[in-house]
């Protein structure tokens, strides 16, 4: 079984939830599955509806004139018997219809039932699928598997993981025939990555070319869903998404325009752009004017480099062979772009907000994030010679950025250079926001 982060978060809402709660994220994560092995597992009694497979549910509820209505028609169409007090109503694939969020305050302030949605990211529907009325509806956004999530499904212990953390934590080198291990793991999940349905056939098969199927099979989904709104809204998405593998595979990786129409400006094909990170089957990294806090007030949208939002989905561009020969970690092949990738996604799902650094006088750095407060550049290396990064140097001798240290990942172990600290690639997954102890602050105003 495939363990997930947001499956506590379900289960906690589960337990002691009141408002709604929304699990959101892309096409094929996984979310309707997680959420109906909770329920299940909760022995709560629950019902499921699905606006996909069941269209005629859209007509019926739409004609619902107030929650009293609405409640009605949900029991009639229900399989089961309604329990006051008892039972959860599962609301699948809601972004087929929209109105059921804006009806959400009455439905709970009604309290006869609780609500759990699932509703994929279909670009122009998501501030509908969020525009519920605040305090009525939690919302829990769902990826790809992440690192740790695959690397526990494919057989990596606690144990092992809490002995990573530790070397993390303390930054000590990592014992090298676990280090040699965990880069295995880490190569595998650049071919299988993160959707859940691949990482289920590796597991039964140990077969990349059906894993490979299962990824070309999700694309063609994807384009699917894009031919809908190409047409309605004018938009660029199977071009720009055709695009992308060969864009990552450039020295330069930011994203050129002209790979997709000559004479294009971005204002033109914005709209796509953040159509497909809505969607969730892109991750845009914008460029910023300097390295300081805070970054997003430098934030450049017209430059960015565009990521896939799994990175399985971005080695099936590759043919078999190379695959192969990225397992086998040869040297003729650059896996570059599937490294940076990785790494995108990996801070996605961690909430950090990524950014990259280009000055013609400093050069560029892959990644600069917020953590704890201080401005963190990350270098990404997937070559022999991971310490030359005369960008990252640049940047850490300017005192005008104040920055105390950046990382270096790469297929090296632990180990700390002055302000650079080396790190392999697969620790990616322990770079998170230290949690605040006291956030409690009370205005003193008295004497005034």
């Amino acid at each position: 079984m495939i363990e997930r982060c947001a499956k506590r978060e379900i289960t906690d809402w589960i337990a002691t939830g009141k408002s709604a709660f929304l699990v959101t994220g892309a096409r094929q994560i996984g979310k309707t599955y997680l959420i109906r092995q909770c329920l299940k597992e909760s022995h709560y009694p629950y019902v499921e509806f699905n606006f996909i497979e069941q269209p005629e549910l859209i007509a019926l509820f739409s004609g619902a004139k107030d929650a009293r209505e609405l409640l009605m028609r949900l029991s009639l169409a229900s399989e089961k018997p309604l329990e006051k007090g008892k039972t959860i109503i599962f609301l699948d694939e809601i972004q087929e219809f929209k109105d059921i969020v804006t009806r959400i305050k009455f439905l709970v302030e009604d309290g006869s039932f609780r609500y759990i949605m699932s509703g994929s990211l279909l670009g122009v529907e998501l501030n509908d699928l969020r525009s519920a009325p605040v305090g009525y509806m939690n919302i829990c956004d769902m990826y790809p598997l992440n690192f740790m999530e695959f690397a526990k499904a494919v057989g990596i212990h606690d144990e092992i993981m809490d002995t990573l953390r530790e070397s993390f934590k303390n930054r000590t080198p990592v014992d090298t025939f676990v280090h040699s291990k965990m880069m295995d793991v880490f190569y595998l999940y650049l071919i299988v990555g993160g959707m859940p349905e691949a990482v289920d056939v590796y597991l039964k098969t140990n077969d990349l070319a059906k894993v490979g199927q299962v990824h070309k099979n999700i694309i063609r989904l994807y384009k699917k869903d894009f031919s809908k709104y190409e047409i309605r809204y004018k938009l660029k998405l199977q071009e720009i998404y055709d695009a992308m593998p060969g864009q990552l595979d450039q020295k330069n990786k930011r994203f050129q325009l002209n790979s997709i129409g000559k004479g294009l400006s971005y204002n033109r094909v914005e709209n796509a752009f953040l159509w497909l990170k809505d969607a969730g089957v892109a991750i845009p990294v914008y460029n910023i004017a300097e390295p300081k806090l805070p970054l997003i007030i430098s934030e450049n949208r017209n430059l960015f480099k565009l990521f896939f939002s799994d990175v399985g989905l971005l080695t099936s561009c590759y043919s078999n062979q190379v695959k192969i020969a990225i397992l086998n970690k040869e040297k003729s092949i650059n896996n570059g772009a599937l490294f940076e990738n990785a790494v995108a996604q990996e801070l996605t799902a961690k909430g950090h907000k990524g950014y990259y650094f280009n000055s013609k006088k400093q050069g560029e750095l892959d990644f600069v994030v917020e953590l704890d407060g201080k401005v963190v550049p990350l270098e990404i290396k997937s070559g022999k010679d991971y310490k030359r990064h005369s960008a990252l140097n640049n940047v850490l001798a300017n005192e005008d950025y104040e920055i105390p240290e950046a990382y270096v990942f790469s297929e090296g172990n632990i180990e700390i250079d002055g302000k650079r600290i080396y790190m392999p690639i697969y620790m990616i997954m322990f770079l998170d926001h230290t949690k605040l102890e006291n956030t409690i602050y009370k205005l003193d105003l008295s004497g005034l």
